[in-house]
């Protein structure tokens, strides 16, 4: 009976344990999660989501304070058309992140950073360029391309002197945005380097409609694997979400995946930029406790945990910090929500809004707890403590459990 570590994911020169931790955002992969999957021979991402923020966290930078004095002027009003990112200081944050990251990189894994289109920062292109070029100058080794279709971002990239050097993929839902997306990009003579595609069981904002539950990541990736096959496209695929045990990765690989994207069981471990009483609050979730809602501001169905604070509350707007999500005219879904539950309710000392959520801010501050489907089963990976609380994992152990693990069993911590 084979394992994980029966397998390696040959990447160009590089050879992997075919395990890649996937990319959470805001500060979830945290930096010594991925330095962690790299050390020990599989790939770990950084997710590039709200950087300035998470450079003031961790490198006592001010990017956050320096946008909001700059905008000050501009909170109590409804129109936000005027915030907009100073794109040297975004690429400053990326920069100091990724480069950190590389400098105290180890082992003969990889890095990657996973970059989300939706975040649309009031100029989506200008804003993305940014990001991009960044990471690649910041040498990254690979870029997934996540949260949209990207069907652009090939060639924002295009005159990087390392657009073909370093590994760039994307994640698709169906085989239909992956030929959208190669049909887009043809003129470029760049494919991508992998293709990871999500299932329905995956956490956080999901290419599905409410309608998740008639999909299956098993048939999805049969069929695009088909479609390479018939194309003749000798394209990595990876299948992604509800990936729990080493024997789920294990038939993946048997069936000709090149490696798998896990996530879910890594939000439990030390390494993880969860704080520790939320890990345990994804410890204790039941079946039921668990999610698909309409609230993001993306217009993306998002799975997360019912009991997440970011759910109903009516905070105020704060884009003169943040603004991740205003579009190119500065408008954003909640922003709209919320002006109207205002309008509505104009002496209301208080408003709740549940029909959107301030995503940015909620993100910041770890409120809006996104999960995978199967996060109610991670109580099972570990052990309750005299006091109820479960215990923390290290990464090392999780991922070495998925590397080497067989009949669907799952090694408890000593």
């Amino acid at each position: 009976m084979k394992c994980v570590d029966d397998f390696r994911f040959r990447l160009g020169k590089n050879e992997c344990v075919p395990i890649i931790v996937g990319g959470m955002g805001v500060d979830i992969s945290s930096r010594e999660l991925a330095l962690e999957a790299a050390r020990l021979g599989g790939i770990g991402h950084l997710s590039d989501a709200m950087l300035p923020t998470v450079t003031d966290r961790h490198q006592d930078t001010q990017f956050v304070k320096a946008k909001s004095k700059l905008h000050k002027y501009n909170v109590a009003n409804k129109d936000k058309s005027s915030v907009k990112f100073d794109l040297e200081q975004v690429a400053e944050a990326t920069r100091l992140h990724v480069t950190k990251t590389m400098d105290e990189k180890r082992g003969s894994g990889m890095i990657f950073v996973n970059c989300m289109e939706k975040l649309t920062m009031n100029s989506p292109r200008d804003t993305l360029r940014v990001r991009l070029h960044g990471v690649l100058s910041a040498g990254i080794d690979g870029i997934t391309l996540s949260a949209g279709l990207h069907l652009g971002s090939f060639a924002l990239m295009e005159d990087h002197p390392r657009f073909r050097d370093a590994k760039l993929g994307i994640i698709v839902s169906s085989v239909r945005a992956l030929q959208l997306f190669l049909r887009k990009n043809a003129k470029l003579n760049r494919l991508p380097d992998y293709i990871i595609v999500e299932g329905p069981l995956a956490g956080g904002h999901l290419g599905f409609g409410l309608d998740w539950q008639q999909y299956d990541l098993r048939t999805i990736f049969d069929e695009i694997l088909q479609y390479l096959k018939t194309e003749n496209l000798a394209i990595p695929l990876i299948p992604a979400g509800g990936i729990f045990t080493g024997s789920d990765a294990t038939s993946y690989l048997e069936a000709g995946a090149a490696a798998v994207q896990v996530a879910t069981r890594f939000t439990i471990s030390h390494e993880c930029g969860l704080p520790a009483d939320v890990k345990q609050e994804y410890f204790k979730a039941i079946e039921d406790d668990i999610e698909v809602n309409m609230i993001s501001p993306t217009g993306y169905p998002m799975r997360m945990l019912k009991k997440s604070p970011a759910i109903g509350a009516g905070i105020r707007p704060n884009c003169e910090a943040y603004g991740y999500l205003l579009d190119s005219n500065g408008n954003c879904a909640y922003v709209d929500a919320y002006n109207k539950e205002v309008d509505d309710h104009p002496n209301a000392k208080k408003i709740s809004i549940m029909s959107k959520t301030c995503l940015c801010t909620h993100m910041r501050n770890f409120d809006c707890w996104t999960c995978g489907h199967y996060t109610y089963r991670l109580k099972d990976t570990t052990r309750q403590q005299a006091d109820g609380s479960y215990q923390i994992l290290t990464a090392e152990h999780i991922f070495k459990d998925y590397q080497f693990s067989k009949d669907n069993k799952i090694t408890l911590p000593a």
